[in-house]
């Protein structure tokens, strides 16, 4: 061993190590040792952030700003709203949601992908009177089991792409990962929803699922019924069923200023009737972009939706100096002033009478608002009201839905054919969402998940000067060696489930930047094509389900989901078996060696 194959060694180990220990964040980790390599002179210092412009890193921050673009404009709700169902049985349930969510993760970031759907599990969950982590796991590994499908599902299949590319003159396009990923996700599904659930140990509820504002979350608020809207003439009984699929209870209707009697079940609704609601911010959204409804009259609707920057939600408490202490929204004129409307007010279980912008408002009220987005610090001020923890509310720009799918499926067919060069083709379609406003200026950075970049930058000059200095080769020399006089196939199998076993304890990007380039180092030592050796890592590296490490997907369900580190490799080991049994003589057949 060279001095710089010792150093780089020396370095990859202690990353691993202190990955494992997990006291540090990985990014951290991650950039501390490309400090400490280009101080030792293994990587040249002019080539230290390269990592930073490539072309993985830039796919892995644009994918999860469309991402929120996709969610932002309702795009998703099309889905999800008709689909899912807590009446189902949980076996049908899961199986439903993990087919949306196979299908969600191979078109935008797995990650992404879960954070969307994992609410409308839990809520759903909630509806059933079941425990939330009994179908919680089932959905994390669905998703990223569809991650594999294409070359933007997944962080591994982007990185490999482009070692391919760097390596052998051409990288992977969107699809080549479809026949071997779309074999192992089907099979990898139909076990999680067949067999997989069962084998979960029967997890803790654990309430509203880690929101602090689980239990003060509900508002009462109001949606109004715009001209034309297909609702008038139906009587309100008629949308219990949209109420009930999106969580919310009708109380009442406001018609001619006026609140009228009861629940108006029988009433029929007329154009400008106002919907007196209870539910959470989220359902509030949901049920309004699913009945076509409107935040309020036409009047203020129009001075809202004129806003330039778009629209944002917040939640304030009301203390006792507050402007709005013991009057009304209308009465201190929030519309005409400040350009902004009161959605709903939440009330410790109290029930509102009155229409929400004509309630008194009292001390320790929790309201909701609807604000120009950029001026939520002025209008709380404005108010003399304490702004709540950020929950993540934004307001579905359900107008701009077709607008949304129509850039994105242009970006990818263009990517697919070749036309266009594909980080252009996402970048060109995050720009079109600014200009169109579905993602905020204001929001644009905040969507991408910086530590990922970091860990990203820091690693990939790492992986290449690990390459450059030959420890690469002597890896897979060791590789060969240990499985010298088997078959090729057999070789292939060994590789896969080194790294499937690295990435079960480690980052499934890390593990992937080692392990693309030793894949391909052992393909050579045999004189075969490395393409198959690149799908092997690319599935192993993806199919981390034994630990709540080595997936974001896996750790974000953790808490929710009311599990232990012990309880993934239940349903995790056997799946993990399954997807090497299946994804071999998938690889062997689309991939000839």
């Amino acid at each position: 061993m060279t001095n710089d194959q010792i150093i780089l060694f020396s370095l990859f180990g202690t990353v691993f190590g202190l990955l494992l220990w997990g006291k540090f964040r990985y990014d951290l980790v991650a950039f501390a040792a490309l400090m400490l390599a280009v101080v030792l002179g293994v990587v040249d210092a002019k080539h230290a952030f390269d990592g930073f412009g490539h072309p993985a890193t830039l796919v892995v921050a644009l994918v999860l700003v469309v991402s929120a673009g996709l969610v932002r404009s309702g795009a998703v709700f099309l889905i999800t709203r008709t689909l899912v169902d807590a009446t189902r049985s949980l076996g049908a349930h899961i199986a439903i949601m993990g087919a949306i969510g196979g299908v969600l993760s191979a078109f935008m970031n797995n990650v992404a992908a879960l954070a969307l759907l994992m609410p409308v599990d839990m809520q759903t969950a909630r509806k059933a009177g079941r425990a939330t982590g009994l179908s919680l796991m089932p959905l994390s590994f669905a998703t990223i089991l569809g991650g594999m499908v294409t070359l933007i599902g997944t962080p591994p299949n982007i990185i490999i792409a482009s070692i391919r590319g760097d390596a052998l003159g051409e990288p992977f396009r969107m699809f080549d990962f479809a026949p071997v990923g779309g074999v192992t996700a089907i099979v990898g599904l139909a076990f999680v929803a067949l067999i997989g659930w069962r084998l979960i140990p029967q997890p803790e509820e654990t309430g509203n699922g880690g929101d602090p504002m689980g239990d003060h979350g509900q508002y009462i608020a109001e949606l109004t019924v715009p001209a034309g809207s297909k609702l008038i003439g139906k009587r309100v009984m008629h949308l219990d069923e949209d109420a009930a699929r999106n969580d919310v209870a009708i109380l009442g209707v406001v018609r001619g200023g006026k609140r009228r009697y009861g629940t108006q079940r029988y009433t029929e609704i007329r154009e400008h009737d106002a919907l007196v609601l209870e539910a959470r911010p989220e359902a509030l959204d949901e049920f309004r972009v699913a009945l076509s409804l409107d935040f309020a009259e036409a009047g203020r609707q129009e001075k809202l939706t004129a806003e330039g920057a778009g629209l944002s939600k917040i939640e304030v408490v009301v203390p006792e100096t507050a402007r709005i202490n013991g009057k009304t929204a209308q009465a201190i004129g929030l519309n005409w002033r400040q350009r902004s409307v009161l959605m709903g007010i939440s009330r410790g279980g109290k029930r509102i009478t009155k229409q929400v912008r004509k309630t008194v408002v009292w001390p320790g009220d929790i309201l909701l608002l609807l604000v120009p987005a950029g001026a939520e610090p002025d209008v709380t001020e404005w108010l003399g009201c304490l702004p709540l923890a950020e929950r993540g509310l934004s307001v579905t720009q359900d107008r701009k839905v077709w607008w949304a799918i129509g850039m994105f499926a242009a970006a990818v067919a263009a990517a697919s054919f070749g036309l266009v060069y594909l980080p252009v083709a996402l970048g060109l379609v995050v720009v079109g969402f600014v200009l169109t406003r579905i993602v905020p200026l204001s929001e644009l950075y905040t969507h991408i998940e910086w530590p990922v970049v970091v860990l990203l930058g820091s690693m990939i000059p790492l992986g290449a000067a690990l390459e450059t200095s030959g420890g690469t080769e002597l890896i897979a020399g060791a590789l060969v060696g240990v499985t010298e006089g088997l078959p090729a196939w057999a070789v292939l199998t060994v590789l896969m489930i080194v790294t499937m076993t690295l990435s079960d304890v480690l980052n499934n990007t890390a593990t992937t930047i080692v392990a693309a380039p030793v894949g391909i180092q052992m393909a050579q030592a045999l004189d075969r094509n490395p393409d198959p050796f690149l799908m092997a890592v690319a599935v192993a590296a993806s199919c981390a389900f034994l630990t709540p490490i080595g997936h974001k997907n896996n750790t974000l369900i953790l808490g929710p989901g009311g599990y232990r580190f012990g309880d993934y490799w239940r349903m995790g080991l056997p799946l993990e078996v399954l997807v090497v049994a299946v994804s071999i003589p998938a690889i062997l057949t689309f991939w000839p060696l």
